[in-house]
């Protein structure tokens, strides 16, 4: 009688090996799968973070804008001439021919003073100026 031999060994064999083949292939292509959801749910979050910063960065160059509109009609009206003349007027400075009228509040201060005096303050002060 003559015997064949088996490539592979026995049967059992065979049937173990293609059941870890399979398994490691499952692993594997759960493994991908699992990346590629968890790459997924990574870019879907970073998306939404990119989104709230750019509505926050919309909202500040808006902010900008408004703040440019108001400095440049700063700046215009400084060209004026109504402008500077009432900035010089401010400082002190007067056309010719025209007349400086200084109101001084120092007078208002000295009448407050006089009513804080007691009464014996202003009974003494009459009789040390005589």
């Amino acid at each position: 009688m003559i015997t064949k031999k088996r490539k592979y060994g026995k049967k059992g064999d065979n049937d173990l090996r293609s059941l870890l083949y399979f398994l490691f292939f499952l692993i594997f292509v759960f493994g991908i799968i699992s990346y590629l959801i968890i790459s997924n749910w990574n870019i879907t979050q970073k998306r939404a973070e990119l989104r709230l910063q750019k509505q926050e960065l919309q909202r500040e160059v808006q902010a900008l804008e408004a703040r440019k509109a108001q400095l440049e009609a700063g700046v215009y009206q400084t060209t004026q001439d109504e402008y500077l003349e009432e900035k010089i007027r401010e400082q002190g400075y007067k056309k010719q021919g025209e007349e400086a009228v200084v109101i001084k509040k120092e007078i208002e201060d000295e009448n407050q003073v006089q009513k804080e005096r007691g009464f014996l303050d202003k009974f003494l002060e009459k009789f040390i100026d005589k």
